[in-house]
């Protein structure tokens, strides 16, 4: 949703910038924050008219279950107070986006057909490091429809080399 982008990109670089070299230490209480602040029940609650923008920020704080940086609660504070918590997803987002830019980190979703331990991933993050000439953040995501092999998404760039995408391949050669 590009609209969100827009209002969340300046909360992302205030944040980054006033975190300074902090960042990658602060990353995991925005993350906290956004996925209490994405509950549609608690949002639902803060945008009823009679609840104080303080209640909301003591419930979200409370609920995260740790002490908030002084410069996540400040972020915290100003959204809410600016009825933008429904950005703060995105907000995250894009500040985790910073910080991995400034460590020369980049995140990976790596789609697979079938669960990977610990020992595969390793493997595969080390031969997609390579292919992308980058440090890699990557998750797994179990796609069943894939097949076989693993999809990489990496920002904008994919690489597919699952059996249903040789599958499409095949059958595009075949039809032409």
């Amino acid at each position: 949703m590009a609209e969100l982008a827009t209002i969340a990109r300046p909360y992302a670089e205030a944040l980054f910038q006033a975190a300074g070299s902090d960042a990658a230490a602060l990353a995991p209480q925005i993350d906290a924050l956004a996925a209490v602040a994405g509950n549609a029940e608690l949002r639902q609650f803060a945008d009823h008219p009679k609840v104080p923008a303080s209640q909301v920020y003591d419930v979200i704080a409370g609920v995260v279950g740790q002490a908030l940086d002084p410069r996540a609660a400040n972020l915290l504070r100003t959204v809410i107070e600016n009825g933008r918590l429904v950005a703060l997803a995105e907000v995250a987002a894009q500040f985790r986006t910073l910080v991995n830019a400034s460590g020369g980190v980049s995140d990976a979703t790596v789609y697979s057909a079938f669960p990977l331990d610990g020992a595969q991933l390793a493997e595969v993050t080390a031969s997609l490091e390579k292919r992308f000439g980058r440090k890699l953040n990557a998750h797994v995501e179990v796609d069943p429809e894939l097949i076989g092999g693993v999809r990489v998404v990496v920002g904008d760039e994919v690489l597919d080399t699952s059996v249903r995408a040789r599958l499409e391949q095949m059958k595009a050669a075949l039809t032409a």
